[in-house]
């Protein structure tokens, strides 16, 4: 992990308190997005400056378009809103988690056998 994801990554496990499960770089549909909460079907993303480029960006947008064809909502984040914003980062996740959801989609079973 890169330090920016450690840094959102020490917050992110303490929103367990509010129901929010995150895991770290687990298989999803042939992807391992940096961070995935699988009960609220969200993927969180954390870019650094090779996302910029063009070939990255073609691959980000084919990414984000097979996970959110399956169900989940896919938020990207700069390396620089982490480490400038990260309050805001995180309001905007624990906001994003809140939504409710339109379509109900069956998840893939967990590679570790626990919930979510």
């Amino acid at each position: 992990m890169t330090r920016n994801e450690v840094r959102l990554w020490l917050v992110l496990r303490t929103l367990k308190k509010d129901g929010l499960h995150f895991r770290r770089q687990t298989p999803l549909l042939g992807y391992y997005p940096d961070f995935a909460c699988l009960s609220r079907r969200l993927i969180v993303e954390v870019d650094g400056g090779v996302h910029a480029l063009p070939e990255k960006e073609a691959r980000d947008r084919q990414r984000d378009a097979v996970l959110t064809q399956a169900g989940f909502r896919v938020l990207r984040f700069s390396n620089r809103e982490v480490d400038e914003e990260l309050e805001r980062v995180v309001q905007i996740i624990k906001q994003t988690a809140a939504l409710p959801h339109p379509a109900s989609f069956a998840l893939p079973p967990s590679p570790q056998g626990g919930g979510n």
